[in-house]
């Protein structure tokens, strides 16, 4: 017989956007509606150490937790959600419950998309792929990395004692969030890399139950390479980096003599090694099954408007497997991070939370401009706004200060008016650069002066 479970409102997912829905209805919604956290792991994602940077930038770490820790009215279900019946206002999960729900929110993250159909490519998505990473770098000797965000510029940077060839179909490096000036400010770091970093020769957590190997945890966060050893065999590798820059893989193969992968790249040149990491994006991981359609935005994500509410009746959702489909602010567009997780799922549980109340409520200011803090290369990387020009048709001029091993900062104006930044190293500008953006004050009057390093303009625009 199935068993059945009964809750206000049910949450899917374990990552950054379930989790913070789950801890926003527990301030949000009345003590006495209950919440379900349905996950596939016993370990969640939850946001730590929140630092406020400005109005809405903040900076957070992400601790992988035991759900049970999460506290308050919150209970964590270990389970796979399997379908969604919309109109009976119930999910069956893969274990055979049934779980009623007045609200549902969906937080099922993403997937990576893999190049190639082979035992010796993975992707770096969750706990359980990292350790399925640190069980075959330790003894590997050259390792292929393909892919050009925040994972493959993390791991590049970080590893140590192997060959890594690193393949990016761009002309410079970490070219989903930085500029090709940015680019040449990290490579200096990358080829000294030589320095001493600390890691920690465990995961604070770990799974080990038999049959596990079916589910998927929660996404990763920033900074996870901290948590575990990522190196090779080889105890000296002096320049150990080689990047191949503007191809793709154009074959890949398995090998039964020396290295069991040969890649062959659209520029002619082959490569042999021991596996490949598949850094190339993800796509919003609708895993169940639904009695009626979904509304997708066009990359395949859940359209939901600016309420997190999907097409579907009181089924919402946040994170990585949403679509925006609101008209977006000025200097908001949408990226599958850490940072518009959390934002997406404390979002979604107010508007649940409002319409139990039947309350109005408006949407969340942070959705008025793009922000989101990481670490690439050591630095602390900041990026406001239409950063690198998105959206302003190369009508716009930029304004450049880099002090190398220190700094690079960069201002994109329109007409005088400040519509994106970006900002590595600690250049205490984040506040002010958020303002600036948001007032749209005309800075004409101070020209090039504007990065005058002898200048301090926080002071001018406080």
């Amino acid at each position: 017989m199935m068993a059945e479970i009964s809750c206000t409102y049910l949450i899917v997912g374990g990552g950054i956007a379930g989790v913070s829905c789950a801890e926003a209805l527990a301030f949000w919604a009345d003590a006495r509606d209950s919440v379900v956290l349905l996950a596939e792991s016993s370990l969640v994602k939850a946001a730590t150490n929140v630092v406020s940077l400005g109005k809405v930038l903040t900076k957070f770490d992400v601790e992988e937790k035991d759900g049970s820790s999460l506290g308050g009215n919150i209970r964590v279900l270990e389970d796979q959600l399997d379908r969604v019946e919309s109109e009976g206002h119930f999910v069956s999960t893969s274990s055979g419950k049934k779980i009623n729900y007045r609200y549902l929110c969906l937080c099922t993250g993403a997937r990576p998309k893999l190049i190639g159909d082979n035992p010796n490519v993975i992707g770096i998505r969750d706990t359980e792929s990292v350790q399925e990473f640190q069980k075959r770098v330790s003894s590997a000797t050259r390792l292929v990395v393909v892919g050009n965000g925040g994972i493959a510029s993390e791991l590049v940077y970080e590893i140590s004692g192997i060959e890594v060839h690193w393949v990016v179909k761009d002309e410079y490096i970490s070219s989903t969030f930085v500029d090709s000036g940015a680019a040449r400010f990290f490579q200096e770091r990358l080829t000294e890399k030589a320095q001493e970093k600390t890691v920690l020769k465990r995961m604070r957590y770990s799974e080990e139950k038999a049959g596990s190997s079916s589910r998927r945890g929660a996404a990763l966060g920033p900074d996870w390479h901290r948590t575990v050893d990522i190196s090779g065999k080889l105890e000296h590798v002096p320049n150990s980096v080689k990047i191949h820059y503007a191809v793709e893989i154009e074959e890949l193969a398995a090998q039964s003599e020396g290295f069991p992968v040969k890649l062959t790249l659209s520029n002619g040149e082959v490569i042999e090694c021991d596996f490949v990491v598949s850094a190339t994006g993800v796509t919003p991981a609708i895993s169940f099954t639904c009695d009626r359609e979904f509304a997708l935005g066009p990359d395949g994500g859940l359209l939901v408007n600016w309420e997190m509410a999907t097409s579907l009746p009181d089924v919402y959702a946040a994170g990585d497997v949403c679509s925006a489909g609101w008209e977006p602010a000025q200097h908001w567009f949408q990226m599958r991070l850490w940072t518009q997780a959390r934002q997406m799922g404390a979002m979604a549980a107010r508007a649940m939370a409002a319409k139990r109340a039947g309350e109005t409520i408006y949407q969340d200011f942070c959705f008025e401009l793009f922000n989101h803090v990481t670490q690439l290369f050591g630095y602390q990387v900041v990026l406001l706004g239409r950063y690198n020009g998105q959206g302003l048709n190369d009508k716009y001029e930029v304004l450049l200060r880099m002090t190398p091993g220190l700094e690079y900062i960069k201002f994109v104006l329109v007409d005088g008016r400040l519509q994106g930044a970006m900002l590595i190293g600690e250049t205490g500008l984040e506040e002010t650069c958020e303002n600036l953006i948001l007032n749209q004050l005309d800075l004409t009057p101070y020209g090039d002066d504007l990065l005058d390093p002898n200048i301090d303009i926080e002071d001018y625009f406080d």
